[in-house]
């Protein structure tokens, strides 16, 4: 971040009581006469009053190896985290499943395979596994072929109840967003289509496909269709298990690409394994929702990679499908099922609670993109304060650079919605003290006056957003040089 913007690079818990009794204004320490660097830091509410966001900042800087506070606005006032929210669920994932844990999709057979023939049912199997790619599915079909698969007599089943499903993460937000996509225990390429059109003469060819590097499967779990319209951009329905869309063509121009959100992931990934089965000489029938678990002999398994390295990569892309799979799976670890998002986040609340004695979490779910949850720049220093958290947090956080006068190498995890804005991490003063600090910024009043339509590329929400970067940046320019 040039002064005012972060640049990307490579890529909990006791009770705080100075949190707990800290006042609703800056408390500035007190700067040393010999420390003359110290005294050219604009004061932290200048900053803040200076940036002028409307609505209302919290910030909590804190020892990161003792959780001593040194500095704080508003650190009690609970706001919208945003992603910033994928850290705490990183935490409560790698502390309950832990960090080795794998997450795994299974080929099943419901009956012995004799001389090549499978009279029984061929079952895919999800396990919850976040980063599913077709890749992954092109590797089980070779592997089915390798254990003796020729033919199957039964049906082709999809089974994804091994986590509760969902058909969107935040039903507020517009229909076609990609990062906001149906949840199951059998989930594809982020639970994401890639869409792709071409002018062809006075009309548009069309593909929907489960693309990566190396494969484009066409799909018929999704279709799209051209309509001869301005606006609606989109629109969705549901047609018997198939993502029906339509798009207006004086939209489309020359040509294009994105992605769009999957509603049925396990049918969706059955359909695409479908294709690697007759590429390597299997033929099974159109995929068919399992209604139990099936038993019987595993032909093929793909392994996902450690959690830790699963956070990492969540935490960098700020993946929301990555971070509901993970909290959803923890929740069941501990001995719930929930009903519902918000149900599985009232438990990472809890949990949260506990470890830390935060008092205000309220989690609606594991990404941070409902706008709802609401945690205070208190209680999230207090996860990353926590015992152990340091250790375990730190090293998967993204690492950042703010350039002032000095860079400042910073590793922390920022979020993001309309008039919200948050940062939560780990730095260094100038000193060599480790620092761990929180930033939340939040014009409520003025997200919610948004329509569904506006939500996307709201007036005025970019420059909002770098106004509440720049100001995260000179906070922390200005901790740097205080907190010795």
């Amino acid at each position: 971040m040039r002064r005012r913007f972060f640049l990307s690079g490579a890529l909990a818990t006791v009770a705080l009581p100075a949190c707990a009794n800290a006042p609703e204004v800056s408390a500035r320490p007190l700067l040393r006469p010999a420390d003359a660097i110290s005294r050219s830091a604009p004061a932290a509410d200048r900053l803040v009053a200076q940036a002028g966001l409307g609505g209302r900042v919290g910030f909590v800087v804190s020892d990161a190896r003792t959780g001593e506070v040194l500095e704080t606005h508003n650190p009690l006032r609970a706001l919208p985290p945003a992603s910033v929210a994928k850290a705490v669920t990183a935490l409560y994932a790698l502390e309950t499943l832990g960090p080795a844990y794998r997450f795994q999709t299974r080929l099943v057979a419901t009956a012995p395979i004799l001389n090549g023939r499978l009279d029984g049912d061929l079952v895919l199997v999800g396990g919850g596994d976040p980063a599913l790619d077709t890749d992954g599915l092109a590797d089980m079909a070779t592997q089915a072929k390798a254990a003796g698969l020729r033919e199957v007599t039964g049906r082709f089943l999809v089974h994804g109840g091994a986590v509760p499903s969902f058909d969107r993460i935040d039903r507020s937000q517009p229909d076609h967003v990609g990062y906001n996509p149906a949840l199951g225990g059998l989930n594809l390429n982020f639970n994401r289509v890639h869409f792709q059109w071409k002018r062809n003469g006075s009309g548009y060819e069309t593909t929907m496909d489960a693309r990566t590097a190396r494969f484009r499967p066409a799909v018929a779990t999704s279709r799209m269709r051209v309509a001869d319209r301005s606006l609606p951009v989109y629109t969705y329905a549901s047609d018997g298990g198939v993502d029906a869309w339509t798009v207006a063509r004086r939209q489309l121009g020359q040509s294009g690409a994105r992605w769009l959100p999957v509603r049925n992931p396990a049918l969706y990934a059955g359909d695409v394994m479908r294709t690697f089965l007759r590429s390597n000489g299997i033929v099974v029938g159109a995929p068919q929702r399992a209604t139990s678990v099936p038993q019987g002999p595993v032909l093929a398994l793909q392994q996902g990679a450690p959690l830790e390295r699963v956070c990492a990569s969540m935490l960098r892309y700020s993946t929301n499908l990555t971070a509901e799979m993970i909290g959803l799976t923890s929740t069941l670890r501990r001995g719930v099922i929930p009903r519902s998002l918000d149900q599985s986040g009232d438990v990472m609340s809890g949990w949260l609670a506990e470890r830390t004695g935060a008092r205000r979490p309220d989690f609606d779910d594991h990404s941070g993109l409902n706008g709802s949850t609401r945690i205070s720049a208190s209680d999230m220093v207090a996860a990353l304060t926590a015992p152990g958290a340091r250790d375990r947090l730190r090293p998967i956080l993204k690492e950042m650079t703010v350039e002032g006068a000095k860079p400042i190498a910073v590793r922390a995890k920022t979020g993001t919605l309309n008039f919200v804005s948050g940062l939560a991490g780990y730095f260094e003063a100038r000193s060599g003290r480790p620092l761990a600090f929180a930033t939340f910024c939040a014009d409520t009043a003025r997200r919610d006056r948004l329509s569904v339509a506006e939500r996307e590329r709201p007036q005025g929400g970019r420059s909002w957003a770098r106004t509440a970067r720049g100001l995260q940046s000179d906070l922390i320019e200005r901790w740097a040089l205080v907190h010795a």
